[in-house]
């Protein structure tokens, strides 16, 4: 990474960039880490390594779902779209046969 980088003005800062990406957010980028494609198709820009190397850990990562707090979870089970749609015809029935077509 380190010599792609040195061929560009401002390399080094590009460096710093990664390295320090790899530090705070934990980034899998370090030095026993694949090289990102990027790397090997010729491109070596800090952003686009960067996302590259975000990207694998997002996709790596398993999403847990998230829990509800006990004072968030419903007290009745809601009624599905389909069930609702059935009463609503259902309503709209016993409206007409009483009252005549709508």
């Amino acid at each position: 990474m380190r010599r792609k980088l040195a061929g560009s003005d401002d390399g080094d800062r590009q460096m710093v960039k990664i390295l320090t990406a790899v530090l705070t957010d934990g980034l899998a980028g370090g030095r026993g880490a694949r090289v990102p494609e990027s790397l090997d198709a010729g491109i070596a820009s800090a952003d686009v390594i960067l996302n590259a190397l975000a990207r694998r850990a997002a996709a790596g990562a398993a999403s847990a779902p998230i829990a509800t707090p006990e004072r968030l979870t419903l007290a009745h089970a809601a009624a599905s779209p389909t069930a609702a749609a059935t009463i609503a015809l259902a309503t709209r029935q016993r409206m007409e046969a009483s009252c005549g077509a709508l």
